[in-house]
């Protein structure tokens, strides 16, 4: 009924910027929230950014002043800028959002775009 397709991870360098993608398709009717988590290998999944429908913004605090995230509503996509990047932000990253479809909520998840950090 919906899905997610994220787009623009690759192999980057130290101190180097990456910006992401997350379109969502579908039978739509609302959506809240969207935003990205992330998991490293032999790590749990973590919050990396969120951003309501009203645009205010929530990073998890190793992101903080180094990534933004953004929104168009009129597009259902949302936008990750990563600068100033580092080896430990190498990652699957996870486009999330949540979804009202068919009279309720629920969340949705992308398939995941690699980011890998290195020199």
């Amino acid at each position: 009924q919906a899905q997610l397709v994220e787009s623009g991870g690759g192999l980057v360098q130290p101190g180097g910027s990456l910006r992401l993608a997350c379109a969502a398709s579908g039978s739509i009717f609302s959506i809240s929230a969207m935003g990205w988590y992330r998991q490293a290998p032999r790590k749990g999944r973590e919050l990396v950014a969120l951003i309501g429908s009203g645009g205010s913004p929530n990073y998890g605090d190793s992101v903080k002043g180094r990534f933004t995230i953004s929104r168009d509503n009129a597009k259902n996509t949302v936008y990750l800028q990563m600068n100033s990047l580092k080896p430990e932000d190498t990652a699957v990253y996870y486009c999330y959002a949540r979804f009202f479809i068919g009279g309720r909520w629920d969340d949705y998840w992308g398939q995941g775009t690699q980011v890998t950090v290195s020199s």
